[in-house]
């Protein structure tokens, strides 16, 4: 069974699989599927600074930080099976 959450509720150590960037008309909606946040990618949320935002995100082998706002746009599934 899988659970749909935002990619900014996911906490140090947790996986899940990209959903959809759920509103392109966020002015950074392009850019997150240029850096691979695009259906099917699996992400892992690698740590949070001490004040909870930014975080840092291991996506396609790259790390990324996002604000948690930016974050908020992308839809994520956790409890997948491969």
């Amino acid at each position: 069974m899988s659970d749909f959450l935002k990619l900014c509720d996911l906490r140090p150590g947790e996986s899940a699989v990209v959903h959809t960037v759920a509103d392109p008309a966020h002015p950074l909606a392009d850019r997150l599927r240029d850096l691979g946040l695009t259906a099917g990618s699996a992400v892992t949320c690698t740590m949070q600074s001490p004040l909870g935002d930014p975080c840092a995100y291991l996506i396609r082998g790259a790390v990324i930080a996002l604000r948690r706002r930016d974050a908020g746009i992308v839809s994520v599934r956790t409890g997948v099976r491969g």
